[in-house]
């Protein structure tokens, strides 16, 4: 019976990420619809918010630095707190085996047209944000519940289509419970760990490190939004300093190599007859890649932007402006520079095991520190998408106290089970999930996008009365 259920499993798994995933050869390059589609709503909101993402940096910097923050205003984090969720949530594997991946894939010219994706995506981030907040609801109590399934259910009825906004809002709720199941931070940390301490076999080590990983997250979570903000607002800039520290170290190490890397991050970009596949090789690698790392599009960020104190949604829309960047212009970058400055693009690695050796160069101990900062990223993306499933189920049920502990008692179960179980089949149906997320979520902020452009011209006027 059980074979059975496996054998189900794995055959809808298989059906379901190839339906998901289907590719379309462009100019000999397979392209997966998916990304063209997240790709697309990137330019779209680019073009129709005026580059906000070049014109509206400063005004990003200066309201995370706290101009105009009102504590009083309704919301459970700072500015800064909700950004340290989000990006706890998208800084993490991606940005270290998947920039290895994408090169592998489409050569060191994979890492320009990352940053190129990176620049794109941060205003659709912006127009999650904003909508995120201006539909987001604030119970008798102050417990704040935002993020896609409210702003296609409740933006979507102010734009007289309510049967569709609920048809989207459920369907994003129901694909993200699934998707948002971490067994796979926890399968691909330990497989990290394990080869620098050399417990591959070890069964036993591989529970526990499953076990202290759960335990430690459902401390965080049974905390609520206010825990999970005090412990992200400090892991997120401790991760993202470790990780840029040792890469640092490694690129001072070869700093004469950086000039040449960088020329040929350059050259093989556009370079039409590049070794590993040209030039639409290169964009499509890079592309893939960044729209998986930075996650724009998919919508699970703005679930913790939700959250911020502000009286003016555009307001957090611009401290979300900032996570692509940081997430793909300055972590991926890093990653990519690390792997182009030491040469080993070059020797066969084709994920981690790249961005590993490129550590080693500098020192065989050296690896351990990327096993710490890959610990870091997988826990804090289980932190930030433990809060996203707890806010997905007050969305389905209401905010009821036993549903929330049977979740996170069930989200807190499965996670040991990705350090000893076959994967595959899991990832291949969570994987699917998560990106068909991108689906509803795009179609309504396509109809909500003249509310986004209304929000952003609000908060203008509101900053011109306030000088």
């Amino acid at each position: 019976m059980m074979d059975a259920l496996r054998d189900v499993l794995s055959t809808f798994g298989e059906w379901l990420i190839g339906v998901v995933f289907t590719a379309i050869p462009v100019f000999g390059v397979e392209v997966n619809l998916i990304v063209l589609w997240l790709f697309a709503g990137m330019v779209f909101f680019t073009l129709r918010l005026g580059f906000l993402n070049l014109r509206g940096f400063g005004t990003s910097l200066s309201i995370l630095r706290g101009r105009n923050y009102d504590p009083t205003a309704p919301g459970e984090m700072t500015p800064f707190q909700a950004l340290s969720t989000a990006l706890s949530g998208t800084v993490g594997l991606g940005n270290i085996a998947g920039v290895a991946i994408a090169i592998a894939m489409g050569g060191p010219g994979a890492a320009f047209w990352m940053v190129v994706v990176g620049f794109f995506a941060m205003s659709l981030k912006f127009a999650e944000v904003v909508l995120a907040v201006r539909y987001r609801t604030i119970d008798e109590t102050g417990r704040v519940s935002g993020g896609p399934m409210w702003y296609l259910s409740r933006g979507l009825a102010e734009k007289g289509l309510p049967h569709l906004g609920k048809v989207l809002g459920t369907l994003y709720a129901v694909f993200a419970l699934v998707a948002f199941i971490q067994i796979v931070q926890v399968n691909q940390s330990y497989s990290q760990v394990s080869t620098v301490l050399g417990l591959e076999q070890n069964t036993s080590a591989a529970l526990g490190y499953g076990v202290l990983i759960a335990f430690l997250a459902a401390i965080v979570l049974l905390g609520g939004a206010a825990s999970l903000a005090r412990i992200t607002s400090r892991l997120t800039p401790l991760m993202c300093g470790l990780y840029l520290a040792g890469a640092l170290i490694v690129l001072t190490a070869n700093l004469t190599a950086i000039p040449a890397a960088l020329e040929t991050i350059i050259i093989e970009a556009f370079t039409p007859d590049a070794a590993v596949g040209g030039l639409m090789g290169a964009f499509v690698a890079g592309m893939r890649r960044a729209v998986f790392s930075n996650e724009a599009g998919i919508g699970a960020a703005s679930i913790a932007h939700a959250a911020a104190r502000t009286r003016h949604p555009a307001s957090e829309g611009f401290v979300a402006l900032l996570e692509p960047f940081i997430d793909t212009v300055i972590v991926c970058s890093a990653t990519a520079l690390v792997i182009v400055t030491t040469g080993v693009w070059q020797d066969g690695h084709t994920d981690i095991a790249m961005t590993s050796a490129a550590f080693g160069t500098v020192s065989p101990w050296f690896p351990v520190i990327l096993a710490v900062a890959v610990c870091l990223f997988a826990f804090s993306t289980i932190l930030a998408v433990g809060y996203y499933g707890l806010q997905i189920c007050a969305y389905l049920f209401g905010p009821r106290p036993l549903i929330r502990r049977i979740y996170l008692t069930l989200f807190c179960v499965l996670l040991p089970l990705g350090t000893i179980a076959d994967v595959t089949t899991v990832l291949n149906i969570i994987d699917s999930l998560f990106f068909l997320l991108s689906v509803p979520n795009l179609i309504g902020l396509y109809i909500l996008s003249g509310v986004v452009c209304a929000e952003l011209r609000a908060f203008r006027e509101a900053q011109l009365a306030n000088r």
